[in-house]
């Protein structure tokens, strides 16, 4: 592990040990601080749109299952061949900085196929393991069998995502991590693959400890020393 993952994991444990005294840190400005620190986040603060899926196993799994969670919610395809695995491989490096934490079982991360004719059960089952992402708190999950089979891209365009499919098999689409609050709200995207994922974590952190609360009067500049680490 590196040093500034290290002082990351450590960072983020203390954030959450501590939460009585630093919930409202940065307070109503958790949006404005992130927007000034990440180039790629983006504030929504929307109901999120529901979905009725099943996984692998064929149980079926809708948004609000995961009622009083952060959800960190992507959409893929297993038989992507450019950035869907690298979007895979970012979410399991946030995963493991928040799993290391007591936050752990306050994040539920959720990923969609939009692909559900080829990701089979069998390919959901193992696309984890694969990606290195933790079944403890992640959920690959499918169309009902009864929906058509653009299900799933159809609720992807309910987040402000295309996935258009091409000749040779594969889909043209864009790159976002949703996160939804703990009440249902599409909080945020986090745009591309070049965000920092300590920004992610820090502003998961921020809506765990209920951070949208009114901001006491406290001395400004501990987000800049926390930063100041890396």
């Amino acid at each position: 592990m590196r040093i500034s993952r290290f002082v990351a994991v450590v960072c983020v444990t203390l954030l959450a040990l501590s939460a009585p005294a630093i919930a409202h840190h940065p307070g109503a400005n958790l949006d404005a601080v992130m927007g000034d620190k990440e180039k790629f986040f983006q504030a929504i603060d929307q109901p999120a749109p529901g979905f009725d899926l099943v996984d692998a196993k064929g149980e079926a799994v809708s948004l609000a299952d995961f009622a009083g969670k952060i959800v960190i919610l992507n959409f893929i395809y297993a038989g992507c061949l450019d950035v869907c695995p690298l979007h895979s491989e970012r979410l399991a490096e946030i995963q493991r900085l928040l799993n290391q934490s007591p936050m752990k079982t306050q994040i539920q991360f959720v990923t969609v196929t939009t692909d559900p004719e080829r990701d089979t059960s069998a390919v959901m089952e193992g696309y984890g393991e694969a990606h290195r992402l933790d079944p403890v708190n992640w959920i690959f999950l499918t169309r009902k069998l009864d929906e058509p089979e653009d299900a799933t891209r159809v609720l992807a365009r309910t987040y402000g995502l295309e996935f258009t499919e091409t000749e040779d098999g594969q889909q043209m689409h864009g790159v976002v991590t949703h996160v939804i609050d703990r009440d249902g709200r599409l909080a945020a995207k986090f745009h591309g693959l070049r965000f920092e994922p300590v920004n992610m974590v820090l502003y998961v952190n921020g809506l765990v400890n209920n951070a949208q609360a009114p901001k006491p009067a406290v001395e400004n500049g501990w987000w800049e020393r926390f930063m100041g680490w890396f």
